[in-house]
């Protein structure tokens, strides 16, 4: 009887060991871990997909992630927080954009990097934005047409005019 108490008293101790060991790592390959980073800002127009956990990607390699988004209630622009990492310098002419990973792939952040020789400092921002691409709208586009061109209001278009003014008699 004591040695099942011993052998499940070791059991347990492993376990709790394993766990204390994964819970080690990811507070330290998280942001929680209170790595030595800056954060800035860039402010989108359309920032769909991107929260709060967001990748920001600086090609391809993840060197931040999003820390907050928020809306300007005065120009309704999409405040995005973003926390870098210490060792990655951002030039303070780069561009950012929203772009996801393929078609149906997650929503990340991308940084391209410009040529000043001066970086961005702590809470600094990306002035260079652009945001996000409605994906359906432009399938939509695609498939039906733009529906505000000339053409579309039955009259026949431009097509349908010229038509009209060949057949219409000249005069003098």
């Amino acid at each position: 009887m004591r040695n099942n108490n011993l052998v499940e008293t070791l059991i347990g101790a492993v376990v709790i060991a394993v766990a204390v060991g994964f819970l080690v790592f990811s507070y330290s390959t998280t942001s929680m871990g209170g790595s030595s980073g800056y954060s800035v800002e860039a402010r989108f127009s359309s920032a769909d997909g991107v929260t709060a956990g967001t990748d920001v990607r600086l090609h391809g390699i993840k060197v931040g992630t999003v820390s907050g988004v928020d809306l300007d209630p005065k120009t309704y622009l999409a405040i995005v927080r973003l926390s870098i990492r210490g060792d990655i310098p951002i030039p303070d002419d780069s561009s950012i954009k929203v772009t996801s990973a393929g078609l149906l792939g997650n929503s990340y952040l991308s940084i391209q990097p410009g040529g000043s020789p001066k970086n961005l400092p702590p809470g600094g921002q990306l002035a260079n934005t652009q945001g996000s691409v409605d994906i359906m709208g432009l399938i939509g586009r695609a498939i039906y047409g733009n529906t505000n061109s000339a053409g579309s209001n039955g009259s026949g278009g431009s097509a349908g005019a010229a038509a009209a003014a060949k057949s219409a008699p000249e005069h003098p």
